[in-house]
């Protein structure tokens, strides 16, 4: 296992920096007060290359390994996490097509986000099944004529409002069923240079048959620059190549596109944390308290080792959980959890930390501190909270 960045991998680090320095961190605090959803930088980054990592390359061109794909999303959410989260959120949506589509699918699937900046929104959260995956309740039905007929709502699903396409686990036949499928549906497109703020509920009527409703965006207390809505589908009719791989096994995908976002979500929590630690350790050093520098003074210099200590160690399970999703090692679900909980605690420890050493100043929203205190609190819920990453932890380890 070599941790060392390799000249590529580094050309992406020192890419997405410059990016985030010049483009995101000057707007995001201004834009997160006016809950902007940033289609324009997303527009930017889907340029650059750095949106849908995970598409292969037969279909894109080129390859991007899941170190570089961490390594990317650890730099915009150095920017900002909302934004991030939008645009890994692709990923989270496609990547299930890449993983277990066939060579059709890939191309009516995941072509359309190489050849046009598209967003795309992974669908598994129910009101009544977060965690608990199986107690979802959307279904499909098989008509007589061989096709489908799904039904069922989703909550809190990222990109939704501006998505082209949908990518929706629900199970096989009725709600009570064991078994879960993975359905793909593309909507009338929505590219992002086209797009305009939408603020109230969105109603897709479907060609097909059937039609999609997305709710007004949620009103959140973090991560402004990411959209969030709920999501209905009523009678929206199925082709059968619309299911990818064995309409039985959508359970398993389920747990490989986890296995492949938790360090994605570990990335976005180590982003936050290093940003929190930076700007703590700046305003320490400008900050005078009794005569001396606030990063002189004991007790503050050693909040700001503990904030230091903890971003390298996260950092190092992040590209160990990384390198074992690449190699596709038998343990890679134990160290995504390890990485994604030992991320989410960092960045919640720094956060709060630096708001305390910020003081007062750090309590008002001029300060950008505030604004990750309020970003940082998901990294500890999505894609499975830090019990279910232990729960995972405990099973494999027993």
């Amino acid at each position: 296992m070599d941790l060392s960045l390799n000249e590529t991998q580094q050309m992406y680090v020192n890419t997405v920096s410059r990016f985030v320095k010049n483009e995101i961190l000057p707007h995001a605090l201004e834009m997160d007060r006016k809950h902007v959803f940033p289609v324009d930088l997303l527009k930017q980054v889907w340029d650059m290359g750095i949106m849908n990592i995970s598409v292969p390359e037969s279909i894109k061109g080129y390859h991007v390994d899941v170190v570089s794909a961490a390594l990317i999303i650890r730099e915009l959410s150095y920017g900002d996490s909302g934004l991030a989260t939008s645009a890994m959120c692709n990923d989270l949506a496609n990547v299930v097509i890449a993983q277990h589509g066939s060579e059709a699918q890939q191309q009516a699937y995941l072509k359309p986000f190489v050849d046009a900046p598209l967003l795309s929104a992974f669908c598994l959260t129910e009101p009544a099944a977060g965690s608990d995956n199986l107690s979802m309740t959307s279904y499909i039905s098989k008509r007589e004529d061989g096709r489908y007929v799904l039904n069922g709502s989703k909550c809190f699903i990222t990109n939704a409002t501006y998505a082209s396409q949908f990518t929706v686990f629900c199970k096989v036949g009725k709600p009570s069923s064991q078994l879960m499928a993975c359905a793909i549906i593309p909507v009338p497109p929505l590219p992002l240079d086209a797009a305009s703020p939408i603020d109230g509920v969105r109603e897709i009527q479907l060609p097909t048959g059937g039609k999609i409703i997305v709710g007004k965006p949620e009103d959140k207390l973090g991560q402004r620059l990411s959209n969030t809505a709920g999501v209905t589908f009523e009678d929206v009719l199925l082709e059968p190549g619309q299911i990818i791989g064995d309409r039985r096994l959508g359970f398993k995908y389920v747990i490989d596109v986890l296995d492949f976002a938790r360090p994605m979500i570990a990335a976005i929590g180590v982003g936050v944390a290093k940003r929190a630690f930076d700007l703590t350790l700046s305003y320490a050093k400008e900050r005078k308290l009794f005569g001396q520098r606030l990063c002189d003074i004991p007790v503050a210099r050693q909040t700001l080792v503990s904030m230091w200590k903890k971003v390298e160690l996260s950092e190092l399970a992040l590209l160990k959980s990384a390198i074992k999703i690449m190699e596709d090692a038998p343990d890679k679900g134990i160290y995504s959890s390890l990485a994604k909980n030992m991320a989410a605690e960092t960045a919640l420890f720094c956060c709060n930390e630096g708001l305390h050493l910020h003081g007062g100043y750090g309590f008002t929203n001029e300060y950008e501190i505030s604004k990750l205190v309020r970003d940082v609190h998901i990294i500890d819920i999505y894609e499975g909270t830090r019990e279910v990453q232990d729960m995972i932890i405990g099973r494999e380890l027993v």
